[in-house]
């Protein structure tokens, strides 16, 4: 045997011993840790009904869906459903613009919002003050928005709304938040701070636990104010997870809130609150459009991946952490 080969062979014996040594490692520590595997059940069930078990019915945007066929017996159609919606529907594009201007709006002024929050809060040294102001910020995100619709409806009545009889108070005309388009969005994107800007900020507080208390004390000698500090050291040193959750938060521009839009719009404010989301509600349960609000709802995830996956590669380009 040519020595060549002979030493490529046992090359290959070795390559396999160590590939199933890896194995045979992997299995021991499955045995040995099979319990705590088992606590992973629940949330490999859940992703697997709710989130893998759904992707069968994708299909659904390349079919006309007949209900007394079922989704496999249905008729193929190929890119039917797609023509339509980027060609023939009249209110795609207005809805997608929509979509796109409730998301820049959120990202704007709501994403900075909890990180705002939180270098205040990381300021205040009264520990009780802080402990019960965090409590109170983040107590509306629990609420769901059927049951903060309905306090919000309220307050913000034209007649009987606290908010609008203090603006009757300044001597100024009561204002339809909800039923003008001029406030709708406006109406839209506060309440939305309000009620998540508590719960976000819990991440950037965790962030904030971890930054090395020498560098302030460096920097107070070095005669580096508060504001000084927090620009060259709080936040640099937040900045990886910063990246991380915008990276998130673009990878969902096209997820406006629907919760929150369907609880609070009105007929008087489809022209500027309705949105992919509520389209696909609207078509796609009443009626009972399933073929072109999947194909919606396909276009929704490709469009998310691919925008996760150019801010990810832009923000690794520019030398921050990704999340891959």
């Amino acid at each position: 045997m040519n020595p060549a080969n002979a030493s490529e062979l046992s090359g290959v014996k070795e390559v396999g011993k160590k590939t199933e040594s890896r194995l045979a490692y992997n299995w021991r520590q499955y045995k040995k840790n099979k319990y705590l595997f088992l606590l992973l059940a629940p949330v490999l069930i859940w992703y697997a009904v709710f989130h893998y078990g759904p992707m069968y019915g994708i299909q659904l945007a390349f079919k006309d869906f007949y209900i007394m066929k079922g989704i496999w017996e249905s008729p193929w159609v190929g890119f039917k459903h797609f023509h339509y919606m980027f060609v023939m529907s009249p209110d795609f594009w207005k809805i997608m613009k929509n979509t796109l201007v409730i998301s820049f709006y959120h990202i704007v002024i709501g994403f900075p919002a909890p990180i705002i929050l939180a270098l205040l809060f990381n300021e205040i040294r009264v520990s009780a003050f802080k402990k019960v102001a965090q409590t109170i910020s983040y107590l509306p995100h629990f609420l769901s928005w059927i049951v903060l619709g309905g306090i919000l409806i309220t307050l913000l009545s034209p007649n009987t709304g606290v908010v609008n009889y203090l603006i009757k108070l300044l001597g100024f005309q009561p204002i339809y938040f909800l039923g003008d388009e001029s406030y709708f969005r406006f109406t839209l994107v506060t309440s939305a701070i309000w009620k998540e800007v508590g719960w976000g900020m819990i991440i950037y507080l965790a962030a904030l636990a971890g930054v090395d208390q020498q560098l302030y004390e460096a920097a107070v000698i070095d005669g580096a104010n508060r504001w000084k500090q927090t620009l060259h050291i709080t936040l640099p040193s937040i900045l990886p997870v910063i990246t991380i959750l915008l990276i998130l938060r673009v990878g969902h521009i096209l997820d406006a809130g629907f919760d929150q839009i369907l609880s609070l719009y009105s007929p008087a404010t489809y022209g500027v609150a309705d949105i992919l989301d509520t389209y696909v509600y609207r078509v796609g349960l009443q009626n009972a459009q399933f073929s072109l609000t999947t194909a919606v709802g396909l276009f929704k995830n490709v469009v998310g991946l691919i925008l996760v996956l150019s801010t990810n590669y832009i923000v690794k380009k520019l030398g921050q952490e990704g999340i891959t």
